[in-house]
């Protein structure tokens, strides 16, 4: 039923368009012969925003994977840099859930780790929506921050690292069949921030996949069930990747190489000092406005990138 919604939108999207271009061209045919200057400009101004409507219509054609239409996770891990580099992966952890809400998906916080200082070492959101999982693995790599540092005494410039993983939905009873026997399942307080009932129950669930050694925690949710129901989600996800990387020509495309988050191996980086610049060195797409980017301003990037894999199965 939701993938026939999808599919309805998606259509009705289009019939629309041809129903709007069919009504400019009696229009633009009226203008011709009433010679009116202040109809020619509307009609124009309405073409315009048609060019644009079937552009954005023809470039969700890029996302035909097999997973692109499906929501997401996503996490984000701190490299080596301790503060500066967990204070890097909070900002990016930021700035993908601007993005998200700047496209009205709905973005959820699944887990994190906060950083000793400041900042969080690792964190996992959500994100629901359509083709989530099609735009976002493209940020799938390793981010570099170039900056003056507000943790140094000294206000050095410092080059901090983080890695973001992003991993499709999986369908449950579908994609992923999971035996309960193969699970050991762990209840304990949640840790941080949290009301009474957070702080003083157990009601944090990490759950561990036996055959496998896949380990996932859920502590955002204020009762036991809901966590474990989550983090059975997310595990069925990490559990669908699994599958997909014993497949060689598949770990390429679905989740790549693993590279550890440091030097050489960015796909992006973004300068703040001694100039400003965000550039991605897969497509030398950049801008001199890092803090657009950093709001959550990323359709560029990832619209350049994905444009620049047509051609490869995603």
């Amino acid at each position: 039923m939701r993938q026939m919604a999808e599919l309805k939108g998606e259509t009705d999207r289009w019939r629309t368009l041809e129903k709007k271009v069919a009504e400019l061209v009696e229009f633009a045919e009226l203008a011709s012969e009433e010679e009116e200057p202040s109809l020619r400009e509307e009609i124009n101004s309405e073409i315009d925003k048609a060019c644009s409507e079937l552009e954005e219509l023809e470039f969700s054609l890029v996302l035909s994977g097999e997973y692109d239409r499906r929501s997401a996770f996503l996490a984000v891990h701190a490299g080596a840099g301790g503060t500066e580099a967990q204070d890097w992966a909070e900002m990016l952890l930021r700035m993908y859930l601007r993005w998200a809400e700047r496209h009205d998906y709905r973005a959820e916080l699944i887990e994190v780790s906060p950083g000793e200082e400041a900042g969080v070492k690792s964190a996992l959101i959500e994100v629901d929506g359509p083709y989530a999982y099609g735009y976002l693995k493209s940020e799938r790599g390793v981010h570099r921050l170039v900056r003056l540092s507000p943790f140094d005494a000294s206000h050095l410039r410092h080059t901090s690292f983080a890695l973001v993983e992003v991993l499709p939905e999986a369908t449950r009873d579908v994609d992923i069949t999971v035996d309960a026997d193969d699970l050991k399942i762990d209840f304990f307080r949640a840790s941080g921030p949290g009301g009474q009932n957070v702080q003083k129950t157990s009601t944090a669930v990490r759950i561990t996949h036996i055959p496998t050694g896949l380990v996932v925690t859920c502590q955002n949710e204020r009762s036991q069930y809901q966590n474990k129901e989550t983090a059975l989600k997310v595990l069925q996800s990490r559990l669908l990747e699994f599958e997909l990387a014993k497949r060689a020509e598949e770990q390429a495309r679905l989740k790549g190489e693993h590279v550890a988050a440091g030097w050489g191996n960015q796909i992006r980086s973004y300068v703040l000092h001694p100039y400003k610049m965000v550039k991605d060195h897969r497509t030398d797409c950049e801008t001199s406005d890092p803090n657009a980017v950093l709001d959550g301003d990323l359709d560029d990037f990832i619209k350049t990138y994905l444009k620049s894999t047509i051609g490869e199965t995603a």
